[in-house]
């Protein structure tokens, strides 16, 4: 469920896809067409992964589903490749945007955005 409070930053839960916490550049990715987009130290944002998405996992620092759980194709790979991960978040795609930093704590299935300067 995401959450917009004054003053409080926005944050999603899911189901803890793979361990780990980091912070990175939000990458909302709808289709494989749009991987142009994802950039080193990224986090992708995406409704779900299947096996031709492999090669973003290399690039992304964490990722986060729509859909999933903790047997899907991304939680798996993103085990794999040692990087957080976040599934089943129900609506991640349409909560974060490209260009926010995202904390991604896959450890608590958390995400979170991290305000920048100006806007705490």
């Amino acid at each position: 469920m995401a959450v917009s409070t004054p003053g409080l930053p926005q944050w999603m839960h899911g189901t803890p896809g793979s361990a780990g916490v980091v912070r990175g550049t939000a990458r909302v990715i709808h289709s494989l067409a749009e991987a142009g987009k994802l950039q080193p130290g990224d986090v992708l944002v995406t409704k779900m992964t299947t096996p031709p998405w492999t090669p973003l996992f290399a690039t992304s620092v964490a990722v986060v589903t729509d859909t999933g759980g903790v047997l899907s194709h991304a939680a798996i790979v993103a085990r794999e490749y040692r990087i957080p991960a976040v599934v089943g978040t129900g609506h991640a795609t349409k909560t974060f945007h490209d260009g926010q930093i995202l904390e991604v704590d896959g450890d608590a299935g958390m995400v979170r955005v991290i305000p920048s300067l100006g806007e705490e």
